[in-house]
């Protein structure tokens, strides 16, 4: 395999994980009203849990719950409706599966509470920034946590972001949070680290990104990319979030091709069987993470 694609392990509560093969899968499960995708779809908890159910069948490896959109503009959520909407899917997905569960948050309280329902992963858009008792939760438990960068909040962040080179600024900001996370308690082997694609980024900001992923994976921690269905894709397509489909799977493969380590993705399905054919004529190496007792 290319340097880029070297093996990093991956720390996940009793889990651990050799990433660089074929990169794990992390489906969507939003339990809201106002995604940007398919907000509303799975809000009652029976559609968000069956929802969550079918991914696994379709080959997600995680499955990632959250209650509050993040979509530009949109409106804050209170602890108490997030935690509604989000703790009872984590439990009942829990006694379903036994597949990775995330909770995408950034609120502390949240975060706790999905833990100790059965989630094994803390996914926060803000890097463990918005709410500094986050990081105590995590410390505290053996999660794996996914930090990423975000340039302002989801109502700040379109509004004529600006970098001086926005992969070194970014690469930047996830170091120097390693080294933040890591003195608070939680060690660098636990941390998968995401750029943020859409938050906080031009369409040319976030192509500059996903064509760079081996500067991403220099700082030697696994990479996360979630784009599917945003709206830079329009910029590259010229299609509504309802056609991008295919545009989502063709970015799946351009960044799985430089070592891309997870990819959270709502169309589990055709994203797998992409790679799959992919991997087999192009790919080098396990086919799967190789998990370890």
């Amino acid at each position: 395999m290319e340097s880029n694609s070297r093996q990093l392990t991956w720390q996940c509560g009793s889990r651990t994980y050799q990433l660089g093969g074929f990169p794990l899968i992390m489906g969507i499960v939003n339990v809201t009203p106002d995604s940007f995708s398919d907000g509303g779809n799975f809000l009652e908890r029976n559609a968000a849990v069956d929802h969550a159910l079918k991914l696994t069948e379709e080959g997600a490896d995680i499955l990632d719950i959250g209650g509050e959109s993040t979509r530009p503009n949109a409106e804050p959520v209170s602890v108490a409706e997030e935690l509604r909407r989000v703790v009872d899917v984590v439990a009942e997905v829990r006694k379903n599966t036994d597949r990775l569960i995330s909770i995408d948050t950034t609120k502390a309280e949240v975060a706790r509470q999905a833990l100790a329902a059965g989630a094994d992963i803390v996914n926060d858009i803000s890097g463990l920034t918005f709410d500094p008792e986050i990081v105590n939760v995590c410390a505290k438990s053996d999660c794996g946590v996914i930090c990423m960068h975000i340039l302002g909040t989801p109502q700040t962040m379109q509004a004529d972001p600006h970098y001086d080179d926005v992969v070194s600024d970014v690469c930047r900001f996830l170091s120097n949070r390693l080294v933040a996370l890591e003195q608070a308690g939680i060690a660098r082997e636990r941390v998968v680290t995401d750029p943020g694609i859409g938050f906080g980024k031009t369409a040319q900001h976030n192509v500059d990104l996903l064509k760079n992923i081996a500067a991403l994976r220099a700082l030697n921690r696994p990479v996360l990319i979630g784009h599917s269905r945003k709206r830079f894709l329009a910029k590259v397509l010229g299609r509504p979030v309802e056609e991008r489909t295919f545009g989502t799977i063709g970015v799946a493969i351009a960044v799985a091709a430089q070592g891309a380590d997870m990819i959270r993705v709502h169309d589990v399905r055709e994203t797998r069987d992409a790679l799959l054919a992919w991997h087999a004529i192009a790919g080098a190496g396990p086919c799967v993470a190789d998990f370890l007792q």
